[in-house]
């Protein structure tokens, strides 16, 4: 059985994404859940056969900037993706109704994707916790009244709270991207080299005009098909920044000759992981 890290307790929408990419492949893991990213990354560095999971972007929120840093300059490797839609729902102590509700608890990602729910609720305070699953948890062991949390379904039956409103996010196509990561002696066993048609590279360029656009033009040109790119600057360096690129292909071989044609232009250079792509018939 796989052990694998994740961001916040259980019940939280890292551990539903962790187990739906182990379904998928017929297996069963254990759950350690860790209070910050950075103490995924540390758990999976301290643990040789440890994994991990962190979220990287939503389709409502944007990136997690931190989680590029935190991937980058953790010499992990990025072994896979899982993409999961999000559905919050409104939890609560047995016996409560919406009426009843004065405060709402859950992170702050998950009160801004709940806006317009929120925002027709009468007299409700919003608090901002650090874990949707905790905020569920906490409600519970204290018992409190009058208080609910955005959670999972899934966080709300483990803690024995009610639901009372499911699919709460105004935007029904909420979904987040999460990377799995590992110590790099561990992608033969995680990664089919025979399925690789996904990357995650990390670069940096001479700040001069053009030098971005002559790299894209070598990724079309070998049929690399970016997917994502998201820029962000380095510290103490002005004006210049680092492209973390994702991008799919067909071909291996025209991949690696197209990370050969294009190392020439960069100045830093860095592949984060070469993987499967995530697939809703995968599942």
């Amino acid at each position: 059985m796989k052990r694998v890290a994740i961001q916040g307790g259980p019940g939280a929408y890292h551990e539903i994404a962790a187990r739906a990419y182990f379904k998928s492949r017929g297996e069963e893991i254990e759950i350690l859940p860790c209070a910050r990213f950075k103490d995924v990354i540390a758990a999976v560095k301290r643990e040789p056969e440890m994994i991990g999971i962190l979220a990287i972007e939503n389709t409502i929120a944007g990136s997690l900037l931190q989680n590029h840093a935190l991937i980058r300059g953790s010499d992990l490797a990025v072994v896979g993706e899982q993409k999961t839609r999000i559905t919050h729902a409104l939890a609560a102590l047995p016996g409560e109704t919406i009426e009843t509700i004065r405060e709402v608890h859950s992170h702050p990602i998950a009160l801004m994707q709940c806006a317009d729910y929120l925002d027709a609720l009468p007299r409700v305070k919003i608090v901002e916790e650090e874990d949707t699953a905790l905020s569920a948890r906490f409600i519970a062991e204290q018992g409190s009244r009058g208080h609910a949390a955005i959670c999972s379904r899934e966080a709300a039956g483990m803690y024995g709270l009610e639901v009372l409103a499911e699919g709460i996010e105004t935007n029904k196509r909420n979904f987040t991207r999460f990377l799995l990561v590992a110590n790099p002696w561990k992608i033969r066993e995680l990664v089919d080299e025979t399925a690789i048609n996904k990357a995650s590279i990390v670069f940096t360029l001479p700040h001069a005009g053009g030098s971005l656009s002559r790299v894209l033009a070598i990724f079309s040109f070998y049929d690399m098909n970016l997917t994502r790119i998201q820029s962000l600057p380095i510290l103490g360096r002005e004006w210049e920044y680092l492209f973390y690129v994702d991008f799919t292909f067909e071909q291996i071989l025209k991949y690696r000759q197209g990370l050969d044609a294009t190392r020439p232009l960069m100045n830093e250079f860095k592949i984060l992981g070469e993987y499967t792509e995530y697939h809703d018939d995968a599942r």
